[in-house]
């Protein structure tokens, strides 16, 4: 009976062990979607569109992009704003592009062409061919976007400027991928999401730590104080979440989640492709501040360890034939997804219901392997890019 007792003594101070460090963990995951993310769920739309209208400059590069670009330029030449140009940033495309291009330009009331002939070591292509197309620029606002994006509406400039005030000289944009059928897609979706949650809501708590390049605004005059993509020019990717790393402060970014304002893009069809393009934007999350890496680290991390000592808590529950334990899981887990469900409900809502709301358990079961996969990439050694993008 002594050792019984003694059994039953271990088995409870192991259950309060596992429950206790859960619940630790699930504070801190509750800590970020009750002080960052509410900010989100309810932060009002209602850009004034009466705003003044500042001339625009919207920059597009592009590599071999022939067939996006017949679809892409057609919506950019179409949108509805007083003042703006595209210039299109055609960097030694051998598909046809240029021919494409230079037999319709005529045809088009808003366009520029660059084409970009030189490639240099000590800078990234792409990053080259935005600081030629900033310089070049006529208008003291550049709206970027890439050659695989549709812009909803053609009010989509007009939505992106009518958040740029005195003060605010950056906009962020929403940017989600197109629905399609199969697994790959419905996780692209829903990582797009929850990283727009991420980014969206942190900006508005004054910590701006990224932006997508498909879909972002910001003054030309931020981009020359900063000597453009200088520090980082060497650095494959990067245009926009090391950037606005160093150019965003507390008070100078703002958001825009108005239907107009959002650009849909063309997601990866296979897993290989998609993983090479998720582990070279991930890769360079350590050029980010202390202070992001941090707050990122802790969300991410918290995540993976809820899901991980639940399920630890889960076997160990059944293995001891623990109800009480099983049953205080089960109010843990439940307050948890209560709590999510809701904002992310709310948000989902305001993003064009990206993911459908029924999903959002699988989904967060998804993100734990998610990050715990690419958590550990992070730490391997990555062999350096050499293509363009």
């Amino acid at each position: 009976m002594h050792e019984y007792d003694k059994i039953l003594h271990l088995s409870s101070v192991v259950a309060d062990s596992l429950l206790y460090a859960l619940g630790a963990f699930v504070a801190v995951q509750l800590f970020y979607y009750l002080f960052f993310f509410t900010r989100l769920a309810f932060y009002g739309k209602g850009a004034n569109y009466g705003n003044a209208m500042p001339g625009v400059t919207v920059l597009v590069c592009a590599w071999n992009e022939r067939e996006n670009l017949t679809e892409l330029i057609p919506l950019l030449d179409a949108q509805e704003y007083p003042e703006y140009e595209v210039i299109l940033l055609d960097d030694r495309s051998d598909d046809g592009s240029e021919d494409y291009i230079r037999e319709n330009i005529n045809g088009w009331k808003n366009i520029r062409y660059i084409r970009i002939n030189d490639q240099f070591d000590h800078v990234t292509p792409k990053k080259y061919a935005l600081t030629v197309g900033m310089k070049q620029a006529k208008y003291p606002i550049a709206l970027m976007t890439d050659a695989d994006c549709r812009p909803a509406s053609n009010h989509w400039i007009t939505a992106m400027t009518s958040r740029v005030t005195h003060d605010k000289d950056i906009v962020l944009g929403f940017s989600p991928y197109f629905k399609q059928k199969g697994l790959l897609n419905w996780f692209i979706r829903c990582e797009t999401f929850y990283t727009a949650v991420q980014y969206l809501s942190f900006a508005l708590a004054g910590l701006t730590y990224m932006g997508v390049g498909r879909n972002i605004l910001y003054k030309r005059s931020v981009f020359f104080a900063n000597k453009g993509f200088y520090t980082h020019k060497h650095v494959f990717g990067g245009d926009d979440d090391i950037f606005l790393n160093e150019v965003s402060t507390s008070s100078n970014t703002t958001i825009s989640i108005e239907e107009d304002s959002f650009v849909y893009s063309v997601p990866k069809t296979n897993w290989k492709d998609w993983f090479r393009q998720k582990r070279r934007h991930i890769s360079v999350s350590r050029y980010y501040k202390p202070r992001n890496k941090m707050l990122l680290g802790m969300l991410s991390g918290a995540h993976i360890a809820t899901w991980f000592l639940g399920l630890i808590t889960l076997a160990w529950a059944l293995i001891a034939k623990d109800q009480w334990l099983l049953q205080a899981l089960g109010v843990v887990f439940g307050v948890r997804w209560v709590i999510q469900w809701f904002l992310l409900i709310i948000i989902n809502i305001k993003l064009d219901k990206t993911v459908e709301w029924f999903s959002f358990l699988l989904m967060d079961f998804a993100l734990f392997v998610y990050y715990l996969v690419f958590g550990f990439l992070t730490m391997t050694r990555r062999k350096p890019r050499k293509s363009w993008n």
